[in-house]
């Protein structure tokens, strides 16, 4: 399958670093639609589906708040499942060894775009 054309997520001035997530959908090849987000940390702009590895839940309750106190740690609200910000990666929690679905982004002048669409 092609890749998707880029789309347009937000505007870049709308991710602060460890600041709430922007939400969005991405449409599958069979119309199903997936919860996703945006955040930025350490400057950088990261973006996966928004879905707990341990239990198919979305991990902020549809607030966009998914780091933790320190900022460092994305959490799952449902069970406390921690992820690094920067890969994914659950370091603790139920699921930890897993990786949440990483979605591939560019930010290009002043906007954040979905580059990739997941199978």
């Amino acid at each position: 399958m092609a890749a998707a054309a880029p789309r347009l997520i937000c505007p870049s001035a709308e991710l602060l670093d460890s600041g709430p997530a922007h939400r969005f959908e991405i449409e599958q090849a069979d119309g199903s639609r997936l919860p996703a987000f945006a955040v930025r940390y350490r400057g950088k702009v990261h973006a996966y589906i928004n879905r707990c590895c341990h239990i198919p839940v979305e991990l902020d309750l549809e607030d966009g708040k998914l780091f933790d106190l320190t900022g460092h740690y994305l959490i799952c609200s449902m069970h406390g499942a921690r992820y690094h910000p920067d890969n994914g990666y659950c370091s603790w929690g139920p699921c930890r060894g897993q990786s949440l679905a990483r979605l591939e982004v560019i930010e290009q002048n002043g906007q954040v775009w979905l580059n990739v669409m997941p199978d």
